[in-house]
């Protein structure tokens, strides 16, 4: 296998892994916590405008999720998930340690990382995004 063809599955996997992840997460606020309960756990974590921010973050999470796995406007899906995950460290995670047993923040750390390395690289070959926006300079920022 060349370098071309396992960075296109290095980053055809990240994306979908990562995408599975934050749609699951996203699901989670809406379906399993409730929109209501998301925003009273925001609320005792100390995180600011709780009754603004758990929904905002639950349809980040979830649509920006589905958008990952398919490769759609990845590049700014990414960076924002990365935002998002940079605020959950910052505001809940991280006077707990590293640890996520422990509420820690290794585990949205990671998710941050991950997020960042798409915002930087795009989506890749095996994407909406190669096959909408291709090569179009003023389009690269998505791409």
């Amino acid at each position: 296998m060349n370098q071309s063809r396992l960075t296109t599955t290095a980053l055809a996997a990240l994306r979908i892994i990562l995408g599975f992840l934050f749609a699951a997460h996203g699901w989670q606020k809406f379906n399993e916590w409730t929109i209501a309960g998301t925003q009273a756990s925001f609320a005792k974590m100390g995180v600011p405008a709780a009754e603004v921010m758990a929904p905002a973050i639950a349809v980040l999470e979830l649509a920006g999720g589905v958008a990952l796995v398919l490769g759609i406007l990845t590049r700014v899906v990414a960076a924002l998930l990365a935002l998002d995950m940079l605020g959950a460290l910052f505001l809940v995670h991280a006077p707990a340690g590293i640890f996520a047993a422990n509420g820690g923040y290794e585990l949205v750390l990671l998710l941050a990382a991950a997020a960042f390395a798409l915002a930087l690289t795009g989506a890749g070959r095996l994407s909406l995004d190669r096959a909408l926006f291709g090569g179009n300079s003023r389009l690269a920022v998505l791409a």
